[in-house]
Formats: C-alpha cells, structure tokens, sequence
C-alpha cells in the first residue's frame, strides 16, 4: 500500500450518530489527531423547519439535564434550542389497567423543566455542523468500512474506495448492529422483547401543556412526548407505541383516520381527539449488551454497547454519558502523558458506565415485566404503590433528579 493511501490517527470513531459526533467534538480540542467515519453521507446545514404534523423528525429523544448539559458544553445545545426543542415541565403515567398515577413536575425539584423533547436530525446537525466549523476531527462522511485488521499494536479500517485509516484505539459508534463491534469478537447478551414499537408525530385537539405523557397498557406502553412549534400552541406531539407485532401489523395496515380514532381511545383522549398523524414508522424492539465494552484497543459506545427498551427515553442519554465519560479519560490519558490504548484508561471507561448501564437496564426490564403482568394481585399491588408514591415527595424528588441525571441533591 503507497504511504498516500494511509493515514494514522490517535483515534478514530467509527459512527457519526448522536454518540459518535458528540464524542468526536467533545475530544476535539484535546492535542489528539482524530477521525470520525461515517458510512452514510452526511448533509451540510440545518433542516428545513415547517410547520406541520409531516414535518418533524419521527425520531426525537427526551434529554436529561445531564445530556443537556454535556451538549451545551461540547457548544452544539444553544443552536438546537434556538432552533426547536421542548421543555417538558410535567410527566403524567398511569396505568391502563387500574387507578395508579403518578405526576411528576420540575417545581418539585426546583428546576425549570423536567428535561427536553428534541428531534434527532437536529441534535445530529448541530453536533456535525461544530465539527465541521471546527476543523480539528479529520471526517470521513459517505464512506463505509470495508474491513478491519489488527498489524503491530495498530487497528486499521479499509474504507470504500482503498483509502486505509490506523490508529491505537477504534470507538465503534456505528449503532446496534455494530460491525466494528462484530469484527473485534465482543460477546454480547441479547434477547427480543417480542414488541414493536410504532412511532410518528401528531396533532393533538387539546394542547398537551408541556407535559410528557404515558400509559401504561396489558400490550405495552403508550408514550405522548410535547413537540414544540412557533405559535406555541403545543398540539403537536411524538408517539411511541410499544405493541405486539401482530398489533403492530394491524394498527400499521389502518388508514391515517382509523389510526387517529384507535390512538386517541388507547390515551383515553387526555389530549382531545387525534386529529391528524405523520407517516408511521414500526420496529422491532431488542434488548442487546456487550459483555464488555472494551478489548484490544477497540472500545464500544452507545447503541453499540448496549440497547434498551424506550420505555422511559434512556437510549441515547446513556450513549451521551458513554460520550461524556470517554472523553473524560481522554482528556485525563492527555494530562498525563499516558497513551489512550494504555489499559488503565479504557478499563476506567469501563468501570465507569457498564455498572450504571446495567442498572438502568434492569430496572427498564423489572417496569416492563411489572406493567405486562395480568394478575390481579400485582395489579392491586403496582396501582397502590403508583398512589404511594405519589404522596411520597422525598422520594419523589430524589426519582426526579436521578431520572434527570442530576448527582446533586434537588435545591
């Protein structure tokens, strides 16, 4: 191969998503050469943003304050939220089976909002157009990995068209069905939850008060999340519905009209009537871990490393604090003098995010089994602890900070 065809880098992160690019511009400034590949082309600019049910992005994520936080520092927040993003104050979820609620508000732990509904194309945007206007993180877009190899402590990645990267460490940021990760040998846990989930945006006859609303029902989970627009009349809203695939197939089969009316009985109309829907999105829902999210250089991030239920929206607020933490012990490998192949940095990643992965995971998987189980006895069991809880503000308050990613006690 000619010396022309190769390039070494420090680092290179393979998977420009949400994860991938937030880790790219949160390392960005360090005395690092590092590459960002991405196998799909990536475009320049922003979005167009109209104003209709067929506009928004059917994929959005509800952010934490902590995800919040790390993209303002990374500088990729102020131009999402200038642009269209929700602060939810309220969440409203009940059960669809008995007369358990729980309300959570923001004033009960003095904060402003809750967290923020934000479509994904446009976190995605700004965190590449930084890069971009950056200039530091060297990006291969439209260009996928053909094949990886390991040659004398070095990884390197064959991308289409010949042209060869090598660096000490590989982040695979490249999703669920991860390639980088395959390549390398991770072992990882997985199990279906036969359910698909139906997302799409609608417009709603009531506003829905910054409020993020869920139902939970025998087949799954119902989600309403408040979606933002310029007039501020909050009847648009993102939908995950959580269902068995022989429902989904029947409710994805159903016309615009039909699908508003069985949408709007299934929320019990806490927001009006379901008057007009986006195109649907259905998919399958899986629950994958890696056994480890490190080895031989190449370390695993986000989807990549794990996938959970969207029950609560924890997805990609765990891959921004793999994003967050990686980062960290890069910055620390820097200060130090030490190589980021050293294993005493990658190990610490590890040790730092698969423990609280994991128990975000369970926990997800013990509310799933809880609200899907039809005896009576757990179902008088959950509706009183629901009604509890409610009451109980202390605790209350310390599951409002946990769930927003706050380490510091409610003010």
């Amino acid at each position: 191969m000619s010396a022309e065809n190769v390039a070494d880098f420090d680092l290179v992160i393979v998977g420009a998503g949400l994860a991938g690019a937030a880790l790219a511009l949160a390392v960005a400034d360090l005395p690092l050469k590092v590459a960002l590949v991405e196998a799909q082309a990536v475009r320049e600019g922003w979005p167009p943003i109209d104003e209709s049910v067929f506009d928004y992005d059917a994929r959005v994520s509800a952010l934490t304050e902590a995800s919040r936080s790390f993209l303002e520092g990374v500088g990729a927040w102020s131009d999402i939220a200038s642009r269209r993003a929700c602060a939810y104050t309220d969440m409203d979820v009940w059960d669809g089976e008995g007369t358990g609620r729980i309300h959570f508000a923001a004033s009960e732990v003095k904060r402003a909002a809750l967290g923020h509904i934000v479509e994904n194309r446009l976190i995605n945007a700004s965190l590449i157009n930084n890069l971009r206007e950056n200039g530091r993180v060297k990006c291969y877009f439209g260009t996928p990995v053909d094949t990886m190899s390991r040659h004398q402590g070095l990884i390197s990645l064959q991308l289409a068209g010949g042209k060869i990267v090598r660096s000490p460490v590989v982040v695979a940021a490249d999703g669920a069905n991860s390639k980088v990760r395959d390549w390398a040998g991770f072992v990882t846990r997985e199990w279906d939850y036969h359910h698909h989930a139906i997302v799409a945006t609608v417009e709603t006859e009531r506003p829905h008060g910054k409020t993020a609303w869920q139902r939970f029902l025998p087949e799954g989970p119902l989600a309403f999340l408040p979606l933002p627009d310029n007039a501020d009349e909050q009847r648009y809203c993102s939908i995950v519905w959580s269902v068995k695939p022989e429902i989904a197939e029947q409710l994805m089969l159903l016309d615009d009209d039909d699908f508003c009316r069985e949408l709007g009985a299934k929320f019990e109309h806490r927001l009006g009537a379901v008057v007009a829907c986006s195109r649907r999105f259905s998919f399958p829902l899986r629950q994958r871990h890696a056994a480890d999210y490190v080895c031989d250089g190449v370390v695993l991030l986000g989807d990549a490393a794990h996938t959970i239920h969207p029950l609560a929206g924890q997805g990609i607020n765990l891959g921004f604090q793999d994003a967050m933490v990686l980062a960290e012990e890069c910055r620390r490998a820097c200060d130090r003098g030490l190589a980021l192949s050293d294993t005493a940095v990658l190990s610490r990643y590890q040790r730092r995010r698969k423990g609280g992965n994991l128990a975000m995971m369970a926990m997800m998987e013990g509310f799933q089994h809880l609200f899907e189980t039809p005896a009576m006895p757990l179902r008088l069991l959950r509706n009183t602890g629901m009604r509890w809880l409610d009451s109980a503000l202390p605790l209350k308050r310390q599951i409002i900070a946990k769930a927003m990613g706050l380490s510091d006690k409610p003010q």
